[in-house]
């Protein structure tokens, strides 16, 4: 059966989680595969599992909270209907109905209103509020564990690994890695930052909301950044001539 436009349409201007996933964890694999006891692969096990856990939030921040929304209306409806029947219980003074007594009476209604429509407003927008709360956490997630990943890569100097090994010092770090696996260990942590982002924009597909949209723009111009740095290196290793 053909995909009707609607699906196709989706294919290619969405992100799928499962895809996503399964892209993590090849690269995971990878790097276990390459650097077996390096925390690099301690940290690519990590991302695995908080590509696992943003495939559950996503789904649950695009359902709905029923028990929100039933309390939300319940209550918006108690407040209108009180209010309805206030105003239809007023009844002005026998006599002269003066210019004064009515202003207060406006104002205080007025005020009334205003109490009223903040109080409906702080009902209606509760479950986006409460959804905007878990998306920011996990995505607070994402910005640590891109430091992290920035962190493997910071002491891995292309210059130490080109140059004689006896200008090093007593506390320069340990350059274990060839030109090769240097290339292929920064290239592993560039392709980790790109998914941290990818993970950051599955939020984004079922909620739109500007905090949130906010923050995984934030997400990606930090992996972006981060990337830049570690690109930088690897055309160093590349302008070498000893990869």
């Amino acid at each position: 059966m053909m995909a009707s436009s609607s699906e196709r349409r989706r294919r290619y201007y969405e992100l799928d989680p499962d895809r996503v996933l399964e892209t993590i964890s090849s690269l995971s694999v990878r790097v276990g595969e390459r650097f077996p006891d390096s925390g690099l692969a301690g940290v690519g096990r990590e991302l695995v599992e908080i590509g696992k856990l943003a495939r559950e939030r996503m789904d649950w921040i695009g359902r709905p909270i029923w028990a929100v929304r039933g309390m939300t209306f319940f209550v918006v409806a108690m407040l209108v209907l009180g209010l309805v029947v206030l105003v239809f219980n007023l009844k002005p003074e026998e006599g002269v109905f003066e210019f004064t007594t009515f202003v207060g009476l406006l104002e205080a209604g007025l005020n009334d209103l205003v109490m009223l429509s903040i109080g409906i407003f702080f009902l209606v927008t509760l479950e986006t509020r409460i959804k905007r709360k878990r998306a920011l956490e996990a995505i607070h997630e994402l910005r640590s564990i891109a430091h992290v990943i920035d962190m493997h890569q910071l002491t891995k100097d292309p210059d130490r690994v080109l140059r004689d090994s006896s200008e090093n010092t007593a506390h320069s770090p340990a350059s274990e890695l060839s030109v090769f696996e240097l290339r292929r260990y920064l290239d592993y942590c560039a392709e980790m930052l790109s998914l941290t982002g990818k993970i950051a924009s599955l939020y984004l597909q079922n909620f739109e909301d500007a905090a949130a949209i906010a923050a995984v723009n934030e997400i990606e111009d930090l992996t972006t950044g981060l990337s830049r740095k570690i690109w930088q290196k690897i055309m160093i290793l590349q302008g070498g001539g000893l990869g």
